[in-house]
């Protein structure tokens, strides 16, 4: 019998040949894989590559005729700029009313946080009501509550636009109608998602109405996903756990703390990693309720990259605006990454 290694000279097949056995092994997995890396590389990789050569260049409305693939288009290329684009951006040296990237990048930070709070808070909560055996007509709830969730963004924030309109919004409505049952006199004609003049002082004296509608919106819209992770993680939690803990006299906090959380932590870290990427690129609830107003204060940096590209045509400067928006968000998922630990093994 022939071994494979000489162990009288000390050597084995070379690594050449390994590789070569290695890919013969692979040519049918290759194959079955070679339509969906094809397809990827078209409509994916390709325009990406695309997009990062446009970050260093200055194109815009004027380069629209220009195409890589035919030499008589040449004249209508865009110059190389470098890095120009990426300093202006981080500099504020862009020729855009009220631009300012790091007021963007903090008002972007606070509108994620203070969304993700409400949002896992609620979901938690609401899943452990549901939770209790106790509850009548637990279903119904659930599935009224999921509604929120499925509904599609761009209606919902529309709906909540009108709810807020100051002439005619059922916001304002509702408030006389409280006025009229109750004697009270609050105003009802404010001007939720035009009024500059922040509510709140102090550190908060950046964020203006606005923002606290775009707040109210988003969580009802938020919760419900946080709510149904939540509700699986619970239903999976042993009961014998929670008897164990009682029977060592555990308050019902305790047991919160020292049974719910950590068995619910699997399905709920990677569920709030998500929802920090889908709130930070929360396009429709920012665009279709204030796009961005007043005065832009409410805009963030996805609907900034947006108006780049459909308002001013500054498609150079948007290419290197979105690959900025992309690191931000790169190094804000590894700290939380860091953090949370969310992609590490978990023994429970």
């Amino acid at each position: 019998m022939e071994l494979p290694i000489d162990f009288r000279k000390g050597k084995g097949p070379s690594r050449g040949a390994e590789f070569s056995k290695g890919v013969k092994k692979s040519l049918t997995a290759w194959a079955y894989i070679a339509p969906a890396g094809l397809l990827m590389a078209i409509i994916t990789f390709l325009p990406q590559a695309y997009q990062i050569w446009m970050a260093f260049t200055d194109y815009g409305i004027r380069n629209l005729r220009f195409n890589l693939l035919n030499p008589e288009t040449a004249k209508f290329a865009p110059n190389i700029v470098g890095l120009a684009n990426f300093v202006d951006i981080l500099t504020n040296n862009i020729a855009i009313q009220n631009y300012d990237f790091w007021r963007l990048l903090l008002f972007n930070i606070v509108w994620t946080i203070s969304n993700l709070v409400f949002h896992v808070s609620l979901g938690v909560l609401i899943a452990l009501a549901l939770n209790s055996k106790k509850l009548i007509g637990r279903r119904v709830y659930r599935a009224l509550f999921v509604l929120p969730w499925a509904i599609p963004g761009y209606i919902a924030a529309l709906t909540w636009r009108n709810m807020f309109d100051d002439r005619f919004g059922a916001i304002n409505q509702l408030i006389g109608v409280i006025n009229n049952w109750v004697g009270t006199s609050l105003p009802t004609n404010t001007q939720w998602l035009t009024n500059a003049v922040p509510p709140i002082g102090g550190i908060l004296s950046f964020l203006p109405l606005a923002f606290y509608c775009l707040l109210v919106t988003n969580i009802w819209l938020g919760w419900p996903f946080m709510m149904v992770v939540a509700t699986g993680a619970l239903q999976s939690i042993p009961s014998e756990l929670y008897e164990a803990a009682e029977m060592d006299g555990a308050t019902g906090l305790q047991k919160f703390w020292s049974v719910t959380v950590p068995m619910i932590r699997p399905a709920m870290v990677p569920a709030i990693m998500l929802g920090t990427i889908w709130t930070f690129n929360n396009f429709n609830v920012i665009y279709f309720i204030t796009q961005g107003g007043p005065f832009g204060e409410t805009q963030i940096l996805v609907t900034q990259a947006f108006n780049l590209v459909y308002n001013q045509r500054l498609y150079g400067v948007a290419a290197a605006f979105s690959i900025v928006v992309f690191c931000v968000l790169f190094i804000i998922t590894m700290i939380n990454n860091r953090i949370t630990k969310a992609t590490e093994a978990y023994n429970a």
